[in-house]
């Protein structure tokens, strides 16, 4: 039996790292467009984007996977691993990712730096604030938000209805005590009194807008248009008509340039923007990519959960934005997450895995091959080359990922078996091998849905087109708000789908690919400032949520000054 894994904490520590100059020379980038924050991380200042790039066009790699278990399977790491068995192959590889939010951080999930012998690394910055761009993000929302109960203090000049207020406040850890709060509490100087709440840092739309931005003018321009509430006309109010947007654009002016790390092995990994946050992109930002392909033969960059929600979100949003042409999508499956979708086991975050997933059950995961399968017609509906990454975990056994090959196999799909969490670049290198060959195949990369379609008629494209619903069910409150928002004319904006991340439907409790059901669209509302309306559909308690168990307990630091208990 081989020896256990050393914790991600021990492996990072134990890394020597590069000087972050040469890093960002294997990049493309030099020194006067680096703005250190210590010794292992640094700004990348946007002018880069002006300086001329590579000869030839880099090839565009996104990582999603199947339907994840409670525990995720691997999107990270494996966008880690694949980038270090690129730079193996001689290629010029760069990966962009999202930075982790506390909240996780500090819950079940643990840190979200990757895995194993293929993370990003200072591991500790990476988890805990790096630098600082989500608090800065924080800041610039709740500014919003106090000018906003500061106008309705004053008088209410614009004749807000506070009855229809969207814009609330967010922080970036776990506190469910803030969902739902009463503020104005007090003498008549401490504000209005009404209902409002919290929700995490990653889910704030401003968060989006750092994503969705291409600019410092963009942003400003972005900022602008976010609505916080609606007369009662039913007319937006907007962050310029309380003349906030100059101000949280400086606040965020530091915040819009991406950060500069390492792999373990030394390759360049920009970390800009935040996690999926229910109707966030949950996807790193435009600029990240932008300079990755500027600088790289393989730029690889990760969307948030399944194909279903992050890959779609990221193919119909933020493909629309960046321009960029996907070349290759590498979908992750794991033996314990087809197991699970076959029906027979039922995985939770913080309790042991159940004893019959840990045996050698081939025919478990056979039973859960068809959630494979869609996420593969996702993929190949967008015209991108699929790539499936079979992340093996020590538990797993050769004959069920031998199930896996032969079902792609006979799809027509490539597949690999990766190692890359126990071994680095070298365990990913069949992966990196037929990831290059399929960015080589010609794509014909399309988006699901014109913008000129009705928004009732983009929700249900989603709906059956992607996730494989006969048709949805609208409440009669979000037919109104969908007549309402074209009326404002938001129309024209792409849709995000809110839903649950544990089922390609709506019900967490469907597995594999559901079929004859009806997706509920039971609320609809707009980001107008990141440019798409999104619905919500089914139990908001079901969607992806933040672990409320907390470990925080198991972090702590030495009287050295180091990180202990993070994994």
């Amino acid at each position: 039996m081989s020896a256990p894994l050393p914790t991600d904490l021990e492996i990072a520590n134990a890394a020597t790292l590069r000087p972050l100059s040469d890093v960002a020379a294997d990049l493309g980038v030099g020194p006067e467009h680096l703005e250190p924050y210590g010794r292992d991380v640094a700004k990348i200042d946007l002018a880069v984007l002006a300086e001329p790039a590579l000869p030839h066009q880099a090839k565009y790699v996104v990582v999603t996977a199947v339907t994840p278990t409670p525990l995720g399977e691997g999107k990270t790491t494996t966008s880690v691993g694949l980038a270090q068995a690129l730079q193996r192959l001689d290629k010029r590889a760069v990966v962009a990712l999202r930075q982790p939010s506390m909240g996780p951080t500090f819950g079940i999930k643990g840190g979200a730096a990757g895995g194993g012998f293929s993370q990003v690394v200072p591991m500790e910055r990476l988890n805990l604030h790096l630098t600082g761009d989500f608090h800065a993000v924080t800041s610039a929302h709740n500014l919003l938000a106090a000018m906003m109960d500061n106008h309705l203090h004053h008088g209410n000049a614009l004749g807000i209805d506070v009855r229809n207020i969207t814009w609330r406040r967010v922080l970036d850890v776990n506190d469910r005590a803030l969902r739902n709060i009463v503020i104005g509490l007090g003498a008549r100087q401490d504000g209005l009194a009404r209902e409002t709440g919290f929700d995490i840092t990653a889910a704030s739309e401003v968060m989006v807008l750092l994503t969705l931005a291409t600019s410092l003018r963009d942003l400003r321009a972005r900022l602008g248009r976010i609505v916080i509430g609606y007369t009662t006309e039913g007319k937006g109010v907007t962050a310029e008509d309380l003349h906030a947007a100059g101000a949280m654009t400086a606040m965020l002016q530091d915040a819009i340039k991406p950060n500069l790390l390492q792999t373990l092995e030394g390759g360049p990994a920009i970390i800009h923007c935040g996690p999926f946050g229910n109707i966030a992109t949950g996807t790193s930002s435009v600029t990240a990519d932008l300079i990755a392909m500027r600088g790289s033969d393989y730029a690889i960059t990760e969307a948030g959960f399944g194909a279903d929600m992050g890959a779609e979100r990221f193919f119909d949003v933020k493909c629309r934005v960046s321009g960029l042409k996907p070349d290759v999508a590498v979908i992750v499956a794991t033996v314990r997450a087809l197991k699970t979708h076959s029906g027979r086991y039922a995985v939770k975050a913080g309790k042991p895995l159940p004893a019959g997933l840990l045996e050698e059950r081939p025919k478990d995961v056979e039973a859960g091959l068809p959630n494979l399968r869609k996420h593969i017609e996702i993929v190949r509906r967008f015209g991108v080359q699929p790539v499936v990454a079979i992340n093996a975990f020590p538990d797993d056994h050769e004959s069920e990922h031998a199930v896996i090959r032969r079902y792609c196999n006979s799809l027509g799909v490539r597949s690999a078996v990766t190692r890359h969490v126990a071994e680095g670049g070298a365990g990913a290198l069949e992966l990196a091998q037929v990831v290059v060959e399929a960015a080589h195949e010609p794509t014909s990369f399309e988006f699901l849905y014109p913008l000129d379609l009705p928004l009732e008629q983009k929700i249900e494209a989603v709906a059956t087109q992607i996730y494989g619903a006969d048709g949805i069910d609208v409440s009669p409150a979000a037919a109104r708000a969908l007549k309402d928002y074209e009326r404002l004319g938001y129309g024209g904006l792409p849709v995000v789908i809110a839903k649950t991340h544990l089922s390609i439907s709506s019900d967490p409790s469907l597995r594999g690919a559901p079929r004859g059901w009806r997706m509920p669209v039971r609320e609809v509302r707009a980001a107008v400032g990141a440019g798409y309306v999104y619905a919500i559909c089914g139990d908001m308690r079901t969607m992806p949520g933040l672990p409320t168990s907390p470990n925080a307990e198991r972090i702590d630091i030495t009287d050295d000054g180091r990180v202990t208990g993070l994994s």
